[in-house]
């Protein structure tokens, strides 16, 4: 699971573009969006973290990494 946070996501349509986003660069993706959190949680099905951070950015979005609890 990839998580980041996505402070600039502010309304569905942010939702629906960052989700375009990251099924654009990796269409085998689950993505999960909590608007209130600000958080996206992808599970990916190719793309690694740094292409889903990009394609999220493309998009118009500041992604921030999010670090897996240990």
């Amino acid at each position: 699971m990839i998580a980041f946070e996505v402070q600039d996501m502010t309304c569905g349509h942010c939702v629906s573009a960052v989700t375009k986003a990251v099924l654009g660069v990796d269409p085998a993706a689950q993505v999960s969006v909590d608007l209130a959190a600000h958080r996206v949680e992808i599970q990916p099905g190719a793309a690694d973290a740094a292409a889903l951070s990009h394609a999220i950015t493309e998009a118009g979005f500041t992604p921030a990494a999010i670090p897996r609890a240990p």
